[in-house]
């Protein structure tokens, strides 16, 4: 039986681009494939006739001389390949279409992947963040091997991997696709070890332990992120390393609690420089300073100190520190004080006492108020 011609197999016209015979291609393959047509030998040769007219077109020189001489191009030696597509592979014909479908396939990327990505956890207290600080660190790792270079190999030589046949990639089919991936076997590198390192047993890396110094930049916070890049696991074969991140954990401070750029504190005060105001002394990241505590100072005052925060990486702006006053009750008090604060005490009788205690009055009057409620209801 003759042979249909390549254009009308397609369906195109013969000054066809090569997008509308991809597009053509793709749609005679899908209608056509056995996958989808199980049993079906008449759509079995369609496929085969779609991937032959294919095959041919796409190729400019073949398709000139297809242009030229029909099917007799490539009969009785014409073409030099006796009529025959034996040199052709058709899978990556197949997969040049449909393989961006999945992005280019699964890991089709050709050579060797690069060494793992590893993390530290290194803890640090406030100051040390908040000034910045250079560590030294040890991180156990696969580092490469001293003895081959990280090669894998004993003496340098290398074999054609069998898996690949030496192109790094594996093609297999998923239903009407099409799909490759990196060799399993030489982990898409294309060769494979002829004598092995006794050291390393040909895999070019042997566990070690790495000794680093970290710089820590000045006011990093907790769960900031450092990446030294190429300080990670050494890639297989010599292949490149992958990189340390070393992440950031801040310990609980004894006076301060830091959010953002800003610090928190409570400063603790006699009710007598509560009630008569008093110049204390205040602790900062950078020592103590005077803070002005003014007569009739209620627990839970907030005080602003500008710039005694945290100068932030990022911006390299200071924060603010936060001083909240806590007015203390006394506790072993002497007999004298005992004394002293009963004539207190005492003053506050009658109805001027009101005027002393403006939140106790008003906590008063609100209560009076939820009892004369439920008496008239």
């Amino acid at each position: 039986m003759s042979k249909r011609d390549y254009y009308e197999v397609l369906g195109v016209a013969r000054n066809a681009g090569d997008d509308e015979l991809k597009k053509a291609y793709r749609r005679c393959a899908m209608k056509h494939h056995p996958d989808r047509n199980p049993g079906d030998a008449a759509a079995e040769a369609a496929f085969k006739e779609c991937k032959e007219a294919y095959e041919v077109l796409s190729d400019a020189g073949r398709r000139r001389m297809y242009d030229q001489h029909g099917h007799a191009a490539f009969e009785h030696g014409m073409g030099g390949n006796g009529g025959g597509f034996g040199h052709a592979d058709m899978g990556d014909i197949f997969g040049d279409i449909f393989g961006n479908i999945f992005g280019g396939g699964m890991g089709g990327g050709r050579g060797p992947r690069r060494g793992a990505d590893i993390g530290y956890v290194m803890e640090l207290s406030l100051e040390e963040a908040v000034g910045g600080i250079e560590k030294t660190i040890e991180v156990p790792t696969l580092d490469a091997c001293d003895s081959c270079d990280g090669s894998g190999s004993a003496d340098g030589k290398l074999e054609t991997c069998s898996t690949c046949q030496g192109r790094g990639q594996v093609r297999f089919q998923r239903g009407i696709f099409s799909m490759q991936q990196a060799c399993p076997h030489c982990g898409g590198r294309g060769q494979t070890i002829a004598n092995p390192c006794g050291d390393c047993h040909g895999q070019g890396r042997i566990e070690d332990t790495k000794t680093l110094q970290v710089k820590i930049p000045a006011g990093v916070d907790n769960g900031d992120r450092i990446r030294l890049s190429g300080e990670g696991e050494a890639g297989p074969s010599g292949s490149p390393p992958g990189d340390l991140y070393v992440d950031v954990r801040v310990r609980e401070h004894d006076i301060f609690k830091r959010e953002g750029d800003d610090l928190h504190c409570e400063v603790p005060i006699r009710i007598s420089q509560a009630a008569l105001g008093d110049t204390i002394r205040v602790p900062t990241l950078d020592g103590e300073v005077e803070l002005r505590i003014p007569a009739e100072t209620q627990t839970g005052k907030l005080f602003r100190l500008r710039d005694k925060g945290v100068k932030s990486v990022r911006s390299r702006r200071p924060g603010d520190l936060y001083c909240e006053v806590v007015v203390e009750t006394p506790v072993n008090l002497t007999a004298q004080q005992r004394e002293l604060l009963e004539q207190f005490e005492g003053t506050f009788v009658g109805e001027g006492a009101r005027k002393h205690s403006p939140r106790s009055s008003t906590f008063l009057d609100g209560v009076k108020g939820v009892w004369d409620r439920m008496k008239s209801s």
